[in-house]
C-alpha cells in the first residue's frame, strides 16, 4: 500500500526540502569526521555515522519521490510499457524498496545516536535491536504510523539520555542538541497525523529546522569543544 501524503502544490518544495536536509546531514557527517580527527573523540565519529545513515535515508526518499512526482524519461518509458504486468510490479517494487531503505536507514541512524552515550552493547541486544528495526521498517510500509511511532520512541530515548547529561554539565551545546531532537520528535508526532496535508508540510518544515540546529551544533563543537564542555 502506498502512503505519500505530499499535497500536489507542495511536491516541488517537498523534494527541495528533502534535498536541503540531505545536504545538511551530509555536511554534518563531514564536520563530525573532521571533529574526530582533531580531538580523537570516538563519540564525534559515532555521531557522524548516525547522521550519515539519516542522510542516506533522505537520499533514498529523494530518489523515490523524484520518480513518483516528476515526468522524467524513466517514468515515461515505464508509462509506455505499463501494459505488461511485470513492469507494473517493478514500479511497485521500486516504490517499496525506496521507502523501505528510507525507514531502515533512518531508524538505524536514530539507534546509533541513542546508543552513543550508553555503555557497551552486548551481541544479543544488538541482534534483537537490528531485528526490531528491520521489522518496524518493513511493517511501516503498510502501516505508516508504525515507523513514525518507533522513530518517536528512539528520539524520546535520545532526549532522555541527553537530559541526564545536561543535568550534570548544563552545557549550551547539550541544550541545543536536546532542542533539535525535541523538534525532530514533534515532527514525527505531526507525521502520524499527516493525512491532513497542512500537517505534513508543517512536519517537513520542523524536521528541516531540527537538522539546521544540529548543523549549528557541530559547528559549535568544532569551535568550542564537544557537547559536554562547559565553556560555551
Amino acid at each position: 500500500m502506498r502512503f505519500v501524503f505530499t499535497p500536489d502544490w507542495f511536491t516541488r518544495a517537498d523534494v527541495m526540502i528533502e534535498l536541503f536536509s540531505f545536504i545538511i546531514l551530509a555536511v554534518f557527517f563531514v564536520l563530525a569526521i573532521k571533529s574526530y580527527r582533531l580531538n580523537k573523540n570516538k563519540k564525534s565519529l559515532y555521531l557522524g555515522w548516525g547522521f550519515l545513515f539519516i542522510a542516506l535515508a533522505e537520499l533514498a526518499t529523494i530518489l523515490t519521490k523524484v520518480i513518483l512526482f516528476y515526468d522524467t524519461t524513466f517514468t515515461q518509458n515505464i508509462g509506455q510499457m505499463v501494459i505488461t504486468y511485470h513492469v507494473v510490479k517493478s514500479v511497485d517494487f521500486f516504490y517499496d524498496l525506496g521507502f523501505f531503505i528510507n525507514k531502515l536507514f533512518f531508524l538505524v541512524g536514530l539507534y546509533v545516536l541513542y546508543r552513543l552515550p550508553l555503555k557497551k552493547l552486548s551481541i544479543s541486544d544488538l541482534i534483537l535491536s537490528v531485528f526490531f528495526i528491520i521489522i518496524s521498517a518493513f511493517y511501516g510500509q503498510s502501516f505508516y504510523y508504525i515507523f513514525n511511532i518507533v522513530a518517536l520512541v528512539f528520539i524520546l530515548l535520545i532526549i532522555r539520555n541527553y537530559l541526564e547529561i545536561y543535568r550534570e554539565n548544563k552545557a549550551p551545546n547539550t541544550a541545543l542538541l536536546i532542542s533539535a531532537f525535541t523538534l525532530l520528535g514533534l515532527s514525527e508526532v505531526i507525521f502520524i497525523l499527516s493525512r491532513i496535508n497542512v500537517l505534513y508540510v508543517l512536519g517537513q518544515l520542523l524536521q528541516l529546522v531540527s537538522y539546521i540546529m544540529l548543523l549549528i551544533l557541530i559547528v559549535r563543537i568544532l569551535k568550542y569543544g564537544n557537547p559536554k564542555t562547559k565553556s560555551r
